[in-house]
């Protein structure tokens, strides 16, 4: 990782974008209400307006859980680095 002022790695990397990325998804996909309210396509009669949301509860979560994990290796590989 090529270092930035004063020997540090740089405070954006590929890898951070992606994890605002994961954890700005959901805010995006729920304020944008015209997206999902509708009532058709219903799953097994629950009207799209609310599956669609729950589905997002799921997504949400493993977006965060990704973030989070990506975010702990990033963490760790800027210690290494300092150490070195």
């Amino acid at each position: 990782m090529p270092a930035g002022p004063a020997g540090r790695p740089p405070a954006i990397t590929p890898v951070r974008v992606v994890v605002a990325l994961c954890l700005v998804a959901p805010f995006v996909a729920m304020l944008w209400v015209s997206s999902y309210a509708k009532v058709d396509p219903a799953f097994i009669g629950i009207p799209f307006f609310y599956w669609y949301q729950m589905l997002w509860v799921l997504v949400s979560t493993a977006l965060t859980a990704l973030a989070h994990r990506l975010w702990q290796r990033d963490q760790r590989a800027r210690e290494a680095g300092e150490r070195a």
